[in-house]
């Protein structure tokens, strides 16, 4: 089984410019081949393969005024083309959009790195052709540090290793292969768990887990945020001439603090998905169902879609699908369209008229009244079982 692990990277001056260097290339490489691919196939060619765009990109590179690319690894560009080669593919396959050019502005920057050639200590990873000397007293610059320590483990085969740029920091992303865990098959008994936007999750056993989003801590940051988008705003507008915007020193400042409060909350939202998650993941449940929640549906809703925004349930769901996978436990989807609010935990009754407003069911077959969140939790517990029964 592959588990995916990402750490952030410590950069000195020198080596951020180089990191910002490679992903250039890797986005010129991209450009390149996907220009490549139009334009054979508007004059009426075959697809180009791999082999054969890999070729031609070498001889570009030998052309005058592309000699700069040769200051960059090889893998880089290649695996670059190859990434191009697959969108277009998946483009004519009916898999995905028609690619387009990467922007220098608006594009992500990332890049490939030969996991053949990268190494790691508990502290540092080395990471190939970063330092463009190659003296002994040089390769120092190859070296970058981890901001976590002894996360990686050393000694073993990665795969696909890419570096990213989130805005603010450099980020390592590797697979690494781990054996599969077999199925928990204690006397543990499962959990059923209904997404909301009230709360984040019930669990079948009583537990809530609440919506961080009401928090004091989460509505300073939003509101910190909203104060430094008018600001923002505010100095676009000053500093327009006729009818462009000129963006200042001061602009770009306030960007950079924007920047780091918006990651500040997005990742305290996801630290809370985590820490829950692995709250219920550690109580070793023989199973856990959750909803196939129509979250891209919900967020059309223009009522609601702030709040599902806002809750992660998404995230959610993958999270829990992962940690599933890596301990052993058993994961269930319940269908769509299965009532798990409408019907009633203790008779099995649906009640067809029940509103989103109604916060308790009231059964009125057997009388009982019961949290409608709490309610939808023992359903999908239920309906797990009767999963795992049959």
């Amino acid at each position: 089984m592959l588990k995916t692990i990402r750490v952030m990277l410590i950069p000195n001056d020198k080596q951020r410019t180089r990191l910002f260097q490679f992903a250039g290339s890797a986005r010129y490489a991209y450009n390149w081949a996907l220009e490549q691919e139009k334009k054979n196939h508007t004059e009426g060619g075959k697809f180009i393969s791999d082999y054969e765009l890999r070729r031609r990109f070498t001889l570009y590179k030998n052309e005058p005024g592309n000699r700069w690319l040769y200051t960059i690894s090889n893998n880089v560009c290649k695996q670059a083309i190859k990434d191009a080669i697959i969108a277009y593919q998946k483009f004519f396959k009916g898999l995905a959009e028609r690619p387009k050019y990467k922007s220098r502005k608006r594009s992500k920057p990332s890049f490939y790195i030969d996991p053949i050639k990268i190494k790691f200590t508990g502290t540092h990873v080395k990471l190939e052709s970063i330092a463009q000397s190659k003296k002994k007293n040089r390769q120092s610059a190859n070296w970058f540090r981890l901001a976590e320590h002894e996360r990686i483990p050393i000694g073993v085969n990665y795969s696909n290793p890419r570096i990213s740029f989130d805005g603010l920091n450099w980020f390592l992303t590797v697979g690494i292969e781990i054996e599969t865990p077999a199925p928990i098959t204690g006397t543990n008994d499962g959990i059923g768990i209904d997404l909301g936007i009230k709360d984040l999750a019930i669990c079948s056993t009583g537990q809530v887990y609440r919506n961080i989003n009401k928090t004091r801590r989460v509505r300073r940051l939003k509101k910190k945020q909203r104060r430094l988008q008018r600001k923002i705003s505010r100095k676009y507008e000053k500093n327009k001439k006729g009818g462009r915007y000129q963006k200042t020193r001061n602009i770009i400042k306030s960007e950079k603090q924007l920047l780091r409060t918006t990651h500040r909350l997005t990742d305290t939202r996801t630290n809370y998905i985590q820490q829950i998650t692995t709250e219920i993941i550690r109580r070793e449940p023989s199973f856990i169902v959750l909803e196939d929640l129509n979250v891209s549906g919900m967020m059309k809703n223009k009522y609601l879609a702030g709040a599902v925004q806002e809750q992660k349930l998404a995230k959610f769901y993958r999270i829990m699908q992962y940690k599933c996978l890596w301990h052993g436990i058993r994961l269930i989807t319940a269908d769509r369209f299965y009532a798990s609010s409408k019907t009633c935990s203790i008779c099995g009754n649906l009640k067809k008229d029940l509103k989103l407003s109604d916060r308790i069911y009231h059964c009125e077959h057997c009388g009982a009244a019961i949290g409608r969140d709490l309610n939808a939790s023992m359903n999908l517990y239920q309906y797990g079982k009767s999963i795992i029964s049959h």
